[in-house]
């Protein structure tokens, strides 16, 4: 049985912690086949942070920490001077040395080949036939001058036994304000659209179809005006316009009595509840009834439970690792999704329960605005077959 381990995480600049995290969780778990998706490669301010990264995937390559892993294959989409096709999606695959009989497919030549040696692949991966990048039309999210939201696959080929790894960044809720009007708001319908578009072409006839595995920032968001009301259920609203035009600025909602005092404050960048403890106690899953956009894909798209915390919006401050931030209502942004073979690879009968785990990884530590995700499991090569080998796998998101 080998381990694969899938990790996920948003906003990949000079993050040490980061790297001591992720070298902590190969530690746990000692999967044999690690995949590490990231989001907003360099960061916000990508411009002056890509150099970083390149520290920081250098870094991964030659520590002490992964030196077992023999093979590596690094796409890192650092272009951002090309505003038609950045999408600062970045995808790093470790492959233990026990681990033999490992393919990549070629998608230009429809074919697996062996996976051989360390190889990085930066800046234009559209020429890059190990991959399938896009990047969404513009028109999907116009409120964004330039969005850098999109997708990435590889397709991997573990003895007889292929699936697909999908490392996705969908669109945000730009304003709490306009998420607040309508129950699902209009961003969650965005979402519903780009995320209907990647499964339509990861499944469509161009190349054989085979289990996948979708990782990365969904920004999956709870449902704004039915979580409100549910906070400020015993709450009297008030509204604030600006005075130049007339549109609204800002919700107030106050309790009735208790000296009227402010409960929530909700502005377009601003979520500011008087208990943060709701998002925390019992990792948050009393609010997960909120939590539906999933549900409109429960036929295509399944997801092991969640037992831990909404993944965003952490405190980007060093010292307030387990602290959210007051811009947006916290959620369960990042996630790791299966398709419904790609769950039955990883919930087999033989497959001993405890070697599934689906957490966050850090959750003391500060990592900037998005808490990373994983999911341990084990996948065996040539299901069915008399004596065959199972794989343990970290997926990182």
């Amino acid at each position: 049985t080998y381990t694969y381990t899938c990790i996920a995480h948003t906003g990949l600049s000079d993050d040490d912690d980061f790297v001591v995290v992720v070298f902590q969780t190969v530690h746990t778990h000692k999967p044999h086949f690690v995949a590490l998706h990231c989001q907003e490669v360099g960061g916000k301010n990508y411009e002056e942070s890509m150099t970083h990264v390149d520290s920081f995937i250098k870094e991964l390559l030659s520590s002490d920490a992964m030196k077992e892993y023999s093979r590596a294959r690094v796409y890192l989409d650092e272009n951002y001077k090309s505003q038609e096709h950045f999408t600062a999606l970045g995808c790093c695959y470790f492959i233990h040395e026990s681990l033999k009989n490992i393919h990549q497919f070629d998608f230009k030549a429809k074919k697996f080949k062996k996976v051989v040696g360390k190889e990085i692949y930066s800046d234009t991966l559209e020429s890059t036939p190990m991959v399938e990048k896009e990047k969404f039309p513009q028109d999907y999210f116009p409120e964004c001058k330039w969005s850098r939201k999109g997708f990435i696959r590889t397709r991997w080929a573990l003895g007889d036994c292929a699936f697909d790894l999908v490392n996705i960044h969908l669109f945000h809720d730009a304003s709490n304000l306009v998420a607040w009007e309508n129950s699902p708001s209009v961003y969650s319908g965005t979402r519903q659209k780009a995320l209907g578009y990647v499964l339509d072409r990861i499944t469509d006839q161009r190349y054989d179809k085979v289990p996948y595995f979708l990782f990365g920032d969904f920004n999956f968001r709870l449902d704004s005006k039915q979580v409100i009301e549910s906070l400020c259920s015993t709450a009297t609203m008030q509204t604030v316009r600006a005075a130049d035009t007339n549109e609204v600025d800002k919700l107030i909602f106050r309790e009735s009595d208790n000296d009227r005092k402010v409960v929530l404050q909700l502005e377009k960048k601003l979520f500011n509840y008087i208990d943060q403890d709701v998002f925390r106690e019992n990792n948050g899953t009393l609010l997960l009834e909120f939590d539906k956009e999933l549900s409109v894909f429960k036929e295509r798209l399944h997801e092991l439970e969640i037992s831990f915390p909404p993944s965003y919006p952490y405190s980007e401050d060093c010292s307030q690792g387990k602290q959210y931030m007051n811009t947006r209502c916290p959620a369960w942004c990042d996630r790791i999704l299966l398709s419904t073979s790609a769950r039955e690879l990883v919930l087999k009968p033989e497959t001993e329960e405890k070697s599934i785990i689906y957490d966050n990884i850090g959750p003391n530590v500060c990592m900037g605005d998005h808490k990373p995700v994983f999911l341990s499991f084990r996948l065996t090569a040539g299901a069915g077959k008399p004596n065959a080998n199972k794989h343990k796998c970290c997926v990182v998101q």
